[in-house]
């Protein structure tokens, strides 16, 4: 792991505790095992200022291209629930991909539990798009 544990933002980070608490009575068994687990990974994650935050950590709104040792590559872009649309390829921060890459950085290798089975997931790059929606808000 690049910065030795996950780095979540401020203001971020209240609100994915809420999207977690809110959705941790859903009846799919690997939502909820990814939830289970990013939760447990929040209690030692280092978090930050928005300013603080290195700009290739992945947090709301980042455009993430990912690979796998299975041989394939793609970008998608982590987003709130109410966002996401596989066809524009924005994942929800709650499906397991989002929930295994949120905090993570370039370079990272990430081993997560998926509905097809356990994977390694390796972070090519991250770009940042602005979280200007539910972050302009009273959280």
């Amino acid at each position: 792991m690049k910065y030795e544990r996950l780095i979540i933002e401020k203001k971020e980070y209240v609100l994915l505790k809420r999207l977690l608490n809110v959705s941790g009575h859903t009846g799919d068994e690997s939502i909820k095992t990814s939830i289970i687990k990013l939760s447990a990974e929040l209690t030692d994650a280092k978090i930050v200022d928005n300013h603080e935050i290195p700009t290739d950590v992945v947090r709301f709104n980042s455009n993430v291209t990912i690979s796998s040792s299975e041989g394939w590559e793609r970008t998608i872009q982590l987003v709130m629930p109410s966002e996401r649309n596989f066809k524009e390829g924005k994942i929800s921060v709650l499906t397991p991909m989002g929930a295994a890459l949120f905090g993570y950085a370039s370079g990272d290798e990430v081993e997560w539990q998926f509905p097809s089975g356990f994977k390694k997931i390796k972070i090519r790059q991250v770009e940042q798009e602005p979280f200007y929606k539910s972050m302009d808000v009273p959280i």
